[in-house]
């Protein structure tokens, strides 16, 4: 039972490594164990800890995120993916859309930003909560989706989005809205999104 959640320490990080079969039930119970453990890390370096292994959902995630800041300061990241993997880019440009100008951002769109365009647009970074993406066409995230994007602004229901991962609480393409729900969902990574009769589908 202890080996389902495994300490490394690497020369800028410790690795916090949970299996991908272990409930969030006894993920906290082990995590409590491990504190002693990890705190001897930690004198006056403030080393920031990695958490990968098993896909979490957001409640989850803010559960082991507060027992690690209740007994130690430190900076927590959770492995999402910062790109599109190849499959995923694949599979987005081989659906048959309509070919439209795109443009490009550069840069992560911070919360009460808003880009609208005509055609296409591709984000080279994240869209953070309370940021807005609008396309009369396709929209593609090369990072992580937590704000509002909304492909097919003008009707086009051919439209689709694509991101390395979503973690926002709706999605729209053309009228047509998919409601998420943060708390019960697991982090939707590689994803891309299409409606099919008449409804928004994630894979």
């Amino acid at each position: 039972m202890e080996g389902n959640i495994s300490i490394t320490l690497k020369k800028n990080e410790i690795v916090l490594k949970i299996s991908d079969d272990l409930e969030q039930e006894k993920i906290i119970t082990l995590l409590n164990k491990k504190m002693p453990e990890l705190k001897k890390f930690y004198k006056d370096e403030k080393t920031p800890i990695r958490v990968t292994g098993k896909v979490l959902k957001n409640k989850e995630i803010d559960e082991i995120k507060n027992i690690i800041k209740n007994n130690i300061d430190v900076d927590i990241f959770f492995d999402t993916p910062k790109t599109l993997g190849l499959s995923s880019i694949i599979k987005t440009f081989n659906k048959e859309i309509a070919v439209s100008e795109t443009t490009f951002h550069r840069g992560s769109l911070r919360s009460g930003q808003r880009i609208e365009t005509e055609g296409s647009i591709v984000i080279l970074g994240d869209v953070n909560s309370g940021a807005e993406v609008i396309a009369s066409d396709n929209i593609v995230v090369l990072g992580t989706l937590r704000g509002l994007a909304h492909a097919g602004a003008k009707g086009n229901k051919e439209a689709i989005i694509a991101a390395g991962a979503v973690d926002t609480v709706q999605l729209r393409i053309a009228n047509i809205i998919k409601e998420i729900n943060r708390d019960e969902e697991p982090l939707h990574r590689e994803t891309y999104i299409y409606i099919k009769d008449d409804k928004i589908e994630i894979v």
